[in-house]
This record gives C-alpha cells, structure tokens and sequence, in this order.
C-alpha cells in the first residue's frame, strides 16, 4: 500500500511516499480502507517535534528518541471498512465509517487497522468522507474542553483561535448549547466563522477583545496564544477559562491565585471515546454541526499539505485523499 512515512523529525520535507506492506487486522481489529484523513496543527507538532519545553523529555519517550516510532503519522481518518478480525461484531466489510486513531496514528495511508473499540463510528447518510474526517480530533477536543465549562443558554461565550479544526466545532457546539458566541481570529476567517453561527467575528489583528470592556462566562483559548493576564480579566466573575494549548508559562501561571470571584481555570488532554464521537455523529445527522472543509489535497501532496497548516491561514480543516 502506498503511506506518507515520516522519516525523521523535521521540516514538511522529511514525510516521503514509500509502499508499505497492507496490514492484516488482529482479534478485535478493523481494516479500513481510508478514503481521507487531515492535515492538524497537532500532526505539523508531532512531524516537527515542536512541544512546550517542559514535556519534550516524556514525549520523546513516548514518540521516538531519534525519529518517530510509528513512521505514518495521521490522527484521523474517514473510510470503509475492509475486513474485521475474530470477535468484531460493531462494524462489517462494507460499512462507511470515520474515527480517530488515537497514539496509533497511521492514517496517512491507503489501509489502516485499529480496535473496533477504539472512537470510531459509523458515517450519517449523505456526509462524504472528506467532511467526515474532519470531525473526529477537533470535535473529541471541543467537546471535552466544553463540557468541562459547562455552558448554559444566554451564557457569553468567545473562542480564541476560532477558525481552526477545533474552533470551528466549539463555536458550532457553543450555539447549540444555546450561548450568545464571539469568535477571534484573523481577517480572512471571520466571513466562515459568521456562516456557522457565530454572533460575533473579531480579527484580533486590528481588536484586542480584552480591551473592548466585555466579560464573558467562558473564554477558550484554542491556541494557548492570548496573554495570560490580560485575558483572565476578561472572565466573568464564577466563570471558565479554557486553556487549549498552553505555553509551559502559562500552565505555571494557571496555578497562581487567580480565580477571584470564582474563577475556574481548567487545562488538559482530551480521551477519545467513542461515546464522544457518537454525540457529534448525532449532531451530523441533524444538521446541527457543519463540517469546515478549506482544502483537500492527494495524499502525494502531504508535504504541501503540511506547509499550508503551517502557513496559519487555513479555514476549518485540511483534507488528505487518498481515493
């Protein structure tokens, strides 16, 4: 099977198309025909080795000293199942479905096998691949990071670094959930951000949304770019700050005594579970959640690919096929 393989830690240049040996699934496994998967800010991460310095140590360990231990990266994919291994009773040869692979990675391949129990799940009617797999890792990470604020209807919410994967879902779920939302981001994205739902679009180029006097019950931070201090001002008292990515400063400030008034400050790493994926599968199907598709690229692309995410001006999602 053809696979983009990582070579080595680096520059987009270092993933190379080589022909890979098709893998067999194991008991308790699926093998799925991928027909796309993504270009993430979390791939560009994992390719380049670019990680907050405190947890480079325990992530080289956990990723590879030298050069990636699992040289096909991709952490989500959409496509068909085709064929289960013993005991695999959820999904047959045959059935669209759409996932995340977790610490396995691999989807930048034609095959790719993973656990059936894994957060995977089956397409809604009349979604195509190259939405769906856009779906899994940035809306299992709005979600997780959402639920935690717990948002009500009439709430105020804004989304920092709203135009990406994730920001995209968390302005969708945030208005499903019946908040009043301003999304932040840069100039070209605010058009899209409005088409989604969004009451407000701020370029934060030309708006400092911590100057503008407003306080919102929850703020999230996607990119863990906006100054800490500043923008835990802008929190109601009683209300959330999301930290999506934060800096190693930043996760050193959190601890600090902050949350006057109530305060909470909440910062952590989404579990993909299937469960999770189920619920936005039902928004999908409903209608109440739109998949962002900005480009697709061939799988042979995926350098370009990668260079385009890296660039900063991607609308929603970065798509790889590989049909």
């Amino acid at each position: 099977m053809k696979a983009m393989v990582c070579t080595r830690y680096g520059p987009p240049e270092v993933l190379e198309l080589q022909e890979l040996e098709k893998p067999v699934p194991k008991v308790g496994e699926i093998l799925v025909k991928v027909q796309a998967s993504t270009v993430t800010a979390g791939d560009c991460e994992i390719r380049g080795f670019r990680f907050p310095v405190a947890l480079r140590i325990p992530l080289r360990l956990l990723f590879g000293v030298r050069k990636p231990r699992v040289k096909v990266l991709g952490q989500e994919f959409s496509g068909e199942v085709e064929s289960v291994g013993a005991g695999v009773e959820a999904f047959k040869k045959g059935d669209r479905v759409y996932g995340a692979t977790g610490l396995k990675l691999g989807a930048y391949a034609e095959y790719l096998c993973l656990p059936a129990n894994y957060a995977i799940a089956h397409m809604p009617e009349g979604l195509g691949f190259e939405q769906a797999a856009t779906v899994p890792t940035g809306g299992m990470n709005a979600l997780f990071f959402l639920r935690n604020a717990n948002i009500r209807a009439g709430q105020k919410v804004v989304v920092i670094g709203a135009g990406g994967s994730i920001g995209t879902v968390a302005v969708q779920l945030a208005k499903y959930w019946g908040a009043d939302v301003t999304a932040v981001d840069s100039k070209e994205k605010l058009d899209m951000l409005l088409s989604i739902g969004a009451d407000k679009a701020m370029d934060y180029r030309e708006e400092d949304f911590t100057a503008t006097g407003e306080t919102y019950d929850v703020v999230f931070d996607v990119a863990g770019k906006s100054p800490f201090s500043k923008t835990i001002r802008s929190v109601k008292p009683k209300g959330v700050y999301l930290m999506g990515n934060p800096s190693s400063a930043q996760m050193f400030r959190r601890l600090w005594p902050t949350r006057r008034g109530g305060r909470k400050i909440f910062a952590g790493a989404a579990d993909y579970r299937a469960e999770d994926l189920r619920f936005l599968n039902k928004l999908l199907a409903e209608g109440q959640l739109k998949p962002v598709v900005d480009r697709v690229f061939p799988l042979e692309a995926l350098q370009e690919a990668h260079h385009y995410v890296e660039s900063g001006v991607k609308k929603g999602n970065v798509v790889i096929s590989t049909s």
